[in-house]
């Protein structure tokens, strides 16, 4: 499933191309993704001038002049393409693209300086799915989700004060969303990597008895930072299915220090140890049982 960088690289994508542009017309080709499409989707869409794209953890926003916010998440296949007559600076008749199997989504936007531009949303396995909300504090997406770990209010005494006295395993605590918005399995295992940090550790004792964050805890919040912007710089990974909005693939996976590493030797200097897997809450997790201790 695309995680924040991939979201991150999808919004990136798209933003030149959506960003000011007008939605003359939406087109459906079935009812329903993960879930059925809101009531008056097309109507409260088509018409409406789009303003900046931003991302929430992992969901894609689209919002609208009216108030009104478009929510995408991508699921474990979905991908947006862009059909544009300027590409690269130079002008083309638009040509639209022939329908593939699995476009289920088709924005047909007129942008100020790139004229018409198609959107289209492919999702071979619809575990994606698309909403609408008005007030992100009042939708239900993103109730009781923590903050978003590339902002300001991400750090290792916001993480201190959230695990502190509980035994829950630092891997699960990190995934869990109302600790820390839009977090996933593969960049997980390698921030717990990095800071040497045993994933089934329990979370409290990453803790001092006055509240403040331990020296690992300390390590391992701009870790986690760090480890996010490198993938989004190269793109995100390609596992499966992801793809940008320009159709080009990520190429974070090729860095993998830790995940889907099980077997292979560590790559820290001087260790002999190999990596190994075991499951927690049913998710794979890669470390090394010598460095993360």
């Amino acid at each position: 499933m695309p995680e924040l960088p991939e979201v991150e690289t999808v919004k990136n994508g798209l933003a030149p191309f959506m960003d000011g542009a007008t939605i003359k017309r939406i087109v459906l080709n079935r009812p329903n993704l993960r879930f059925p499409f809101p009531n008056g989707f097309q109507e409260l869409l088509e018409g409406q001038q789009i303003g900046q794209l931003r991302r929430r953890a992992k969901y894609l926003i689209v919002p609208l002049m009216s108030g009104t916010n478009m929510l995408a998440h991508l699921g474990m296949s979905g991908s947006f393409k862009i059909n544009a007559e300027l590409i690269e600076g130079t002008a083309r008749k638009f040509v639209p693209l022939a329908h593939q199997k699995h476009d289920h989504v088709i924005l047909e936007v007129v942008h100020p300086t790139k004229g018409r531009v198609d959107i289209i949303y492919n999702d071979p396995r619809r575990f994606g799915y698309m909403d609408l909300f008005d007030d992100e504090q009042e939708s239900p997406h993103f109730a009781n989700m923590g903050p978003e770990p590339l902002g300001n209010q991400f750090n290792a005494q916001h993480l201190a004060e959230r695990f502190l006295n509980k035994k829950t395993p630092v891997k699960s605590a990190l995934l869990d969303q109302r600790n820390v918005a839009g977090l996933g399995n593969i960049y997980v295992c390698e921030a717990l990597f990095l800071s040497k940090i045993d994933p089934r550790c329990p979370v409290g004792t990453l803790v001092r008895a006055d509240g403040k964050p331990k020296k690992a805890l300390e390590l391992l919040a701009p870790t986690i930072v760090q480890v996010l912007n490198e993938a989004i710089a190269a793109g995100g990974s390609t596992l499966k299915d992801f793809k940008h909005a320009d159709g080009e693939l990520g190429y974070f996976q090729h860095r993998f220090q830790a995940y889907g590493r099980e077997g292979e030797p560590c790559l820290t200097p001087n260790c002999k140890a190999n990596i190994a897997r075991t499951v927690q809450s049913g998710r794979s997790t890669f470390y090394c049982p010598n460095c993360q201790t």
